[in-house]
């Protein structure tokens, strides 16, 4: 009898064929849990549930530089986004450039996500600010009460303060008690088209294909991780993974290219042929790659970030950042 592993994440295209078991896990049953991040990363960092999930990379990162986490990681890089979009202002706070967010309060769900070191790293490589110096207010984005999910030794001179349990990061901004937010979605305001409210970056799209003709960094969001135990345990397990994962990237992305090619639109979007078109014309036809070869920049840039924010406990190195067989 092949032994059970359980097998927790979202239920991305590039993770459905290994949930519902069109590709298996050589040499093992298994068990899958579908849940949204927002579920599985408290429960990672502190019960370890699952055998195998779906992991925040600031919270990996930050935790591996501890010696504290649960999991050994592998590039299996289930998110990865483009963040220049994620800035949203009040039009009246005298923001106009990602400099001007200096001094001001900003909000964001938690200053230790993976969404906002990637932001405060872009906009210091890219535009120069210093993110030292943003007056950062954490809180739930739509709906109050969210609260960092590790207990972070910041810099006494860094103004990081959790909103009060009832307030919103998308109430304070229409109060004007928040300037600016960096989110992974947008705050409510925005999407009901709220007339103070609007993208810093107002055309996120052509700043992130320069960002990545400049740099060829695709950021990476989350990683899978295996329980250290259970990696020891099974030393053919993270080898098995590698292969299953990869093989179902490839389904997934055989199927974008299918649904874009094809005489009829077989998605609910209508400029998803367009929207390959340019992916593929910017980043090449194998855009969303797994793996330590070819992702050097990311992971040395994420490792630099977690670093300067005074988020790691030392700064990593892209060996030390997963198990021995994704070197091989």
């Amino acid at each position: 009898m092949m032994p059970k592993i359980s097998i927790a994440c979202w239920d991305y295209d590039r993770a459905m064929p290994v949930l519902d078991g069109t590709v298996p896990v050589d040499g093992f049953d298994v068990d899958p849990v579908m849940e949204p991040p927002g579920t599985l990363f408290p429960l990672s960092v502190s019960t370890a549930p699952y055998d195998v999930t779906e992991l925040s990379f600031a919270s990996y990162l930050i935790q591996t530089s501890r010696n504290e986490c649960a999991y050994i990681g592998l590039p299996i890089y289930l998110s990865r986004a483009f963040r220049h979009g994620a800035i949203y202002v009040r039009n009246d706070a005298g923001i106009k450039t990602p400099r001007d967010l200096e001094g001001k309060r900003v909000g964001v769900p938690e200053y230790a996500m993976t969404l906002a070191l990637w932001v405060r790293g872009i906009i210091s490589d890219s535009y120069g600010v210093d993110v030292s110096k943003l007056r950062y207010r954490t809180g739930g984005l739509n709906k109050p009460g969210r609260v960092e999910r590790l207990k972070l030794d910041l810099p006494g001179d860094l103004e990081v303060q959790a909103m009060g349990e009832d307030i919103s990061l998308n109430s304070a901004i229409l109060d004007g008690e928040l300037d600016a937010i960096i989110a992974p979605a947008p705050p409510q305001a925005f999407v009901d088209g709220h007339p103070l409210i609007e993208r810093l970056i107002g055309s996120p799209g052509l700043a992130e294909q320069e960002y990545f003709k400049d740099t060829g960094i695709f950021p990476i969001m989350h990683i899978v991780g295996v329980k250290r135990e259970i990696a020891e345990a099974h030393p053919d397990l993270c080898p098995a993974l590698m292969t299953a994962f990869g093989q179902a990237r490839t389904i997934a992305m055989d199927r974008v290219r299918a649904v874009a090619e094809a005489s009829a639109n077989r998605t609910m979007s209508p400029w998803f042929a367009d929207s390959y078109e340019l992916a593929v014309s910017v980043m090449g036809p194998d855009f969303w790659t797994y793996g330590v070869k070819g992702n050097e920049a990311a992971l040395d840039a994420i490792c630099r970030y977690a670093d300067e924010q005074h988020l790691s406990a030392r700064r990593l190195s892209i060996p030390e950042l997963f198990h021995s067989s994704a070197y091989d």
